[in-house]
């Protein structure tokens, strides 16, 4: 892509986008660096549609921020003059550890880095438990319809796997979801509190199997952050 180039004043919105969310654009690591302004449109889309308690998250996780890097240069390596650099097939991410130590603010802060790069995608984020909610059958509402943009979309992060009673409806879902995204290779993001013995007893020995293939395994633990600190 073409170094960051003044156009008006996207240059400097550019910035004070990047600055108001906690990023250094002249930081060697700042994930737009060397961006074109299509970063601006790519930043504000995101604050849109980022929950606002994550509006402003970053990460300096390093394996997190190397998932980060990696999307983003498989993304520009398939720019192209009409679309630009967009999100693929390429790598994904299992985000495990105990409540409150930060698993959905790291997903957040790295769909952040990604778009604040310029990449576009669509990113849908749910949580488990919701997307249970909505693939039962109600009227009005078209379960297949929400499984597919799930399955289909370029950037997906899983909230809470594991999360809830689980039945064999349950594991079915979730094995049909984990698996189109592993045969389609989308980068995904799961985050979850169980440990491995006790998710594969929550969403199957299938489905475990292909996460283990598929992502790499990051471990957050530390105190619950949402607790008050005495």
């Amino acid at each position: 892509m073409a170094v960051l180039r003044p156009r008006g004043d996207l240059a400097g919105r550019l910035r004070s986008i990047l600055t108001s969310r906690g990023l250094d654009p002249d930081r060697p690591t700042c994930p737009t660096r060397g961006a074109d302004v299509d970063a601006v449109i790519a930043l504000e889309a995101a604050a849109a549609r980022i929950p606002a308690l994550f509006a402003e998250a970053v990460t300096d996780h390093p394996q997190v921020l190397a998932w980060v890097r990696e999307t983003v240069q498989a993304a520009r390596s398939r720019a192209d003059a009409s679309r630009g650099p967009i999100v693929g097939p390429g790598p994904s991410l299992l985000l495990a550890g105990p409540t409150g130590t930060g698993k959905t603010h790291s997903a957040y802060a790295a769909i952040r880095a990604v778009l604040g790069a310029g990449v576009r995608c669509e990113f849908v984020a749910t949580t488990d438990p919701d997307l249970q909610a909505a693939l039962r059958p109600a009227p009005g509402r078209d379960p297949e319809a929400v499984m597919r943009r799930m399955c289909r979309c370029s950037l997906l992060l899983l909230d809470d796997l594991g999360v809830g009673k689980s039945s064999d409806w349950t594991e079915a879902v979730i094995h049909r979801l984990v698996n189109a995204r592993y045969e389609r290779m989308l980068p995904t993001i799961y985050t979850t509190n169980l440990p491995t013995p006790q998710l594969q007893e929550a969403v199957g020995e299938r489905v475990t199997s292909r996460l283990a293939q598929i992502t790499e395994r990051i471990v957050l633990d530390g105190p619950d952050r949402r607790l008050p600190t005495a």
